[in-house]
Formats: C-alpha cells, structure tokens, sequence
C-alpha cells in the first residue's frame, strides 16, 4: 500500500504501547502470506539477538539489534512504519516455512492485504 493502513498502524501501535505479543495476524506482501503473533519491537529485536549471539557465525551481528540510535524506530507518538512477527511462518502450499515459526519484520506500508488471526493449514 502507497498509503498505510490506518488500522494497520493502529494494531501494530496497540502491541507497542502495550507490550504484548497475543496479536495474531495474516498478511500479504509482495505475494508472500505472512502469519503469525505480533511482538513489540524491542522484544522483536531483543528475541532475534538472542538467536544470534547464540551463532558462531553470526554472534557479532547481534550487537545490531541490541544498540544504535531510535533514529530509525518509532519512539512516544510516532506512528510505527513495521510490524514485527515472531512465531511466524510464511505459507506455501501446504507448508508453513519454517514449521516452528521465524521473526520476520514487515514494512506496513509494503502490505496489500490483511486479516486478524493466525493461518494454517490442515492436510485432509
């Protein structure tokens, strides 16, 4: 979407002020469904620092998530710019990738379709 979703906005504004993580979602970006539960930023980031600390490989990227400046995070009334997922799998056919779920981080206004809730899928 050129022009955000105002409710989109406002949801992902909830789970900030809030501090939740209990809000379920389903998106479509660039032709990608995303679901999930929504997480505060600063859990987001925090959660994917711990993933990386945790790598060999890619412990010294973690210190990305974890310092910097709010330049580019929304702080006290500023309207959020992404949505941030964790739990999330993004649907393919019958699959869910990855099955027990990733962090994904999603511009808002990169969004073109949306519903409350976390989808899956049954095979039958």
């Amino acid at each position: 979407m050129s022009n955000p979703d105002e409710l989109l906005v406002a949801i992902s504004a909830a789970v900030e002020s809030e501090q939740s993580n209990q809000m379920s979602l389903t998106v479509v970006v660039g032709g990608a469904v995303i679901t999930g539960r929504l997480a505060p930023e600063a859990v987001w980031r925090e959660r994917v620092a711990e993933v990386l600390k945790g790598s060999d490989r890619l412990g010294p990227f973690s210190d990305v998530f974890t310092r910097g400046p709010r330049g580019s995070r929304p702080g006290r009334g500023e309207a959020p710019t992404h949505l941030h997922f964790h739990l999330a799998r993004i649907l393919q056919g019958s699959l869910g990738i990855p099955e027990t779920g990733g962090m994904y981080r999603v511009a808002i206004k990169d969004v073109s379709a949306w519903t409350v809730g976390d989808l899956s899928y049954v095979d039958r």
